[in-house]
């Protein structure tokens, strides 16, 4: 996998998590700490994408 496609792969999930975040926090029966987890895992692909992109 080059590294274009490795960085478009993880900016895509970033983008599915966000949307889930969203999504989440219009549902009254989600658990808070559910949404916690989905900003923490989007914060460190957002790491990861800075840290690949030149």
């Amino acid at each position: 996998m080059s590294l274009s496609s490795h960085l478009q792969e993880l900016k895509r999930k970033h983008q599915t998590l966000s949307e889930a975040v969203e999504a989440a926090q219009r549902a009254p029966a989600t658990n808070d700490f559910d949404i916690v987890d989905m900003k923490k895992q989007k914060l460190r692909l957002k790491e990861e994408i800075e840290r690949l992109s030149p």
